[in-house]
């Protein structure tokens, strides 16, 4: 994990300092910030692995600066806070926490949990290259799709139109989301150009395939699921 970024959050000076000593020996790149609102403010400018944000600070506390990043970033983010009421741990949680720890920590434990939050983090980053259903998978990285490890030749357009079914897996989307979101909000041409598309794809995958996968909402649009 040497080289992750963390940023700390965290009111009390010398627990502060202690936490950046203590994480720059295990290799981490440290910043600070002692109040929530510049606390918000750096971890919406700068990207960081991870945070490690106290609850009660002062200009805004901890669990509006959680609400706050939540509406624009994932990244992990354990609580530190003396308080080890239940109810703060829930509403922590709730709002989007991975992890809780509650002072007097040992940091060792602290550590521990760092690490398995950053483990997860990347998991995922990982995870979410490859979109799949079924034996459908579509990789996000090699642009490739294949069904049961058999390759799919796609054109660049049904490419895009497969992710965004598959990013929306059991949602309907209407035709004009398809048509705004895969063709774009300034596309003029024949409207009934994403039918024509959804036809192309079934012939490649669920005829070819005999598996039904791209279903047909009537007046409403298109979804893309397993039955």
């Amino acid at each position: 994990m040497s080289g992750k970024k963390i940023l700390i959050i965290e009111d009390e000076l010398k627990i502060a300092r202690f936490l950046e000593l203590e994480l720059k020996y295990e290799g981490y790149e440290i910043e600070q910030c002692h109040d929530g609102r510049s606390g918000l403010q750096k971890s919406l400018a700068k990207e960081f692995d991870l945070i490690l944000l106290d609850i009660m600070l002062p200009s805004m506390n901890g669990i509006e600066v959680l609400r706050k990043l939540r509406q624009s970033t994932g990244v992990p983010v354990i609580m530190l806070t003396a308080k080890d009421e239940v109810i703060d741990k829930v509403m922590g949680l709730d709002m989007g926490a991975n992890d809780y720890v509650t002072k007097p920590f040992a940091i060792e434990e602290l550590l521990a949990r760092i690490r398995a939050a950053l483990k997860n983090s990347s998991a995922k980053i990982e995870s979410s290259k490859v979109l799949s259903l079924n034996k459908l998978k579509l990789d996000l990285e090699k642009y490739t799709v294949s069904f049961d490890n058999n390759a799919v030749d796609l054109t660049k357009r049904e490419f895009d139109l497969l992710k965004y079914l598959l990013e929306n897996k059991n949602i309907v989307l209407s035709r004009e989301k398809l048509l705004e979101t895969v063709w774009g909000y300034d596309y003029t041409g024949d409207t009934n150009v994403v039918d024509v598309y959804i036809r192309y794809l079934r012939s490649k995958i669920d005829d070819k395939y005999n598996k039904k996968l791209i279903h047909t909402v009537r007046g409403v649009g298109y979804v893309l699921k397993d039955d």
